[in-house]
């Protein structure tokens, strides 16, 4: 698409704050309806919120204690509608609900709950729920721990082991539609004439130039920092009561279980997960309640102790310590601000779309949302968008649309038709399918096109240098922190792709333009992207003599 330079009487309809899962469903779904939209973000897609979650689809079992069945509802359908928009990036994934003595959730209330989220789920389930016993779950699941169990429930859900991806895979298409994505761009203000918002201020983090962005319509998806872009210009209650969620990842350790355990922490009641992933595992997550800098959101020491206490408890073989953990993952809940909430558990999931009028017109706020249900929430977005367009409402295609990935009319011909013809090994052909899907094809063709570009970049994955090309070609990365952690995913590894950084860097300056210095200050600059996951890699090496260890 032709880059069009906006000059002063240009007005796009739509302009997003915020490229996060939410901000690019929005994106998407009204460049999808005919809407000229612009989104700018300060930082790449989907590195805030959305890559700090815990990767699961999910049809919201939890929700159905707060009797939130709308949201319940509302997850099971667009689960459902992620299976077939995005098969190569979602998968089935049961998970085993044991229960204890002593739990405040009885057994039988939890069984009572699968049958009603059954129900629910009706021909959208993954299949149907069971009871299983206690001889059973210890034939089965025999690391489990047994003091005190009485039984367990059996519940199929679903996975996105790269989230990240989703918002890639959102990017892509809302380009395609026409939309334009400014990242590494930070807001600096809203453009505020009287009661009307039209439009926002913007600069380029690299080259310092101003812009600004005039459009009928702003809508703040900035998730838990929409506060902080309404401060000082738009008066508001406050929106964002954001809670801190942290996970750690680990290696597989003695009795970790092949299906994910879902389980009630006997330190505060809390439902933990113990989950398998890409041949590791996360525990998680807390939910505290967070008052500090949001841009520096850390697991904090009592975090990764807890997890790691609750973990061991459950499986009594496993013996983590902190030395097990190869790093951790904290972010925090975009949810509303709830006043004197006692459990942070009952605060709502759902989604709701402010209007700022009569005070502020032309200025849409977005409270809430979650991974599973971005697709929703953008509908509600882009309808209200419409409504205060005054333009009549337009279908949304979004609940049919394939993901770029998934452009075809079988994945799973398709899938078997790319690993029998691939050149490349079969666990490296796995890999580019759950990462690219169809797209695979496109570093394929990068590699026989360009013998170099066929080199595996990281030992650990059997990435190809291909990909960092195609990173920054295709997929709108700009940094090696946004080529690593959020295109090729090798920053996830054991070692969060430290090894891999200097060739990834060294690949972008045979192919990509970077000079030597450039490529300098983008390992150093990943180095210090990494901190907040106080990666294991790099509290132990040292680089230059500086003691880097993380505090």
């Amino acid at each position: 698409m032709p880059h069009h330079h906006a000059g002063r009487d240009d007005v796009v309809d739509l302009a997003v704050i915020g490229a996060g899962i939410n901000g690019l469903a929005v994106a998407r779904d009204a460049a999808a309806r005919g809407l000229r939209v612009v989104v700018v973000d300060r930082a790449d897609v989907g590195a805030g919120t959305s890559s700090t979650s815990s990767r699961l689809i999910h049809g919201g079992l939890k929700y159905l204690e707060r009797y939130d069945f709308t949201l319940v509802h509302e997850s099971i359908r667009e689960r459902h509608l992620l299976f077939r928009t995005a098969p190569h990036l979602v998968r089935d994934y049961p998970m085993l609900i044991p229960f204890y003595e002593g739990n405040s959730r009885p057994g039988a209330l939890i069984r009572l709950g699968l049958v009603a989220f059954d129900a629910m789920a009706m021909t959208r389930g993954r299949g149907l729920s069971r009871g299983v016993s206690v001889r059973k779950v210890a034939r089965r699941w025999p690391t489990l721990s047994r003091k005190g169990l009485r039984g367990a429930g059996l519940f199929h859900d679903a996975q996105v082991p790269w989230a990240e991806r989703l918002c890639v895979e959102l990017l892509l298409d809302a380009q395609r539609l026409g939309a334009r994505v400014l990242t590494h761009t930070t807001v600096t203000g809203l453009i505020v004439e009287g009661d009307r918002i039209s439009g926002l201020r913007a600069e380029d983090n690299r080259t310092g130039e101003r812009t600004e962005i005039r459009a009928a319509v702003t809508v703040n998806a900035a998730g838990p920092w929409i506060d902080r872009i309404l401060d000082g210009q738009v008066e508001s209650r406050r929106l964002n009561g954001g809670t801190k969620g942290s996970h750690v990842i680990v290696d597989a350790f003695p009795g970790a279980p092949d299906t994910c355990i879902f389980f009630e922490a006997a330190a505060d009641q809390r439902p933990i997960f113990v989950f398998p992933w890409q041949g590791r595992y996360v525990l998680g997550s807390t939910d505290i309640t967070f008052e500090g800098d949001l841009d520096e959101v850390v697991a904090s020491d009592a975090e990764i102790d807890y997890l790691l206490a609750e973990t061991n408890r459950i499986f009594p073989d496993a013996g983590l310590t902190p030395a097990d953990v190869l790093y951790s993952v904290a972010g925090v809940r975009p949810l509303p601000y709830t006043a004197g909430v006692s459990d942070n558990a009952k605060i709502s999931r759902g989604h709701t779309v402010l209007n700022h009028e009569p005070a502020y017109s032309g200025l849409l706020t977005v409270i809430g949302g979650k991974l599973t249900t971005h697709r929703a929430l953008a509908e509600d977005v882009t309808d209200e968008v419409l409504r205060v367009l005054g333009r009549r409402p337009r279908r949304c295609v979004t609940r049919e649309r394939p993901f770029p990935g998934a452009d075809t009319s079988d994945w799973k011909a398709f899938a078997q038709d790319f690993i029998r013809s691939s050149p490349l090994s079969g666990k490296q052909s796995r890999r580019l399918l759950t990462i690219y899907g169809v797209r695979a094809r496109r570093v394929l063709e990068l590699a026989a096109a360009d013998p170099s570009l066929a080199e595996v970049v990281d030992q650990e994955s059997g990435a190809l240098a291909a990909e960092v090309v195609m990173a920054v070609r295709d997929e709108g990365a700009v940094t090696l922190g946004d080529i690593l952690l959020r295109r090729i995913l090798v920053g996830l590894g054991a070692d969060m792709g430290l090894s891999a950084a200097p060739t990834c860097a060294d690949v972008a300056v045979r192919h990509l333009g970077w000079d030597e210095a450039r490529a300098r200050a983008e390992v150093a600059g990943y180095e210090a992207e990494l901190r907040r996951y106080r990666p294991r890699a790099l509290a132990t090496s040292t680089s230059s003599g500086s003691d880097r260890r993380i505090s």
